[in-house]
C-alpha cells in the first residue's frame, strides 16, 4: 500500500510543478508521476529534502526538484525540436 501512496504523491507533485511553470508534462499522468518521483530524487541529491514527507517523498523538496526537472526537459525538447511557433 505504501508504494501506491508514493505514486500518488509523485503524481500530485509533478502536476503541481507543471501548473506552477505553466507547462504540460509529457505523457500525462505517467509523466507527472515520473516528474514528481525523479524531482524528489533530484532534491534529495541536492540536499533539498525538507518539509513534510508523505509516502517517503519530501513534498517541498520534491516540488522544487520536479520544477528543476521540467525546466531541463523543456529546454532539451525545445532545443531538439527547434522553434515550432
Amino acid at each position: 500500500m505504501g508504494w501506491i501512496i508514493t505514486l500518488i504523491v509523485g503524481g500530485i507533485i509533478g502536476w503541481l510543478a507543471g501548473l506552477i511553470l505553466g507547462k504540460d508534462v509529457p505523457f500525462g499522468i505517467i509523466g507527472n508521476i515520473i516528474a514528481g518521483l525523479v524531482g524528489a530524487a533530484i532534491a534529495n541529491a541536492l540536499g533539498l529534502s525538507f518539509g513534510p514527507t508523505l509516502g517517503g517523498v519530501s513534498i517541498i523538496g520534491g516540488l522544487i526538484g520536479a520544477i528543476i526537472l521540467i525546466l531541463i526537459v523543456s529546454f532539451i525538447m525545445k532545443a531538439m525540436g527547434g522553434s515550432r511557433a
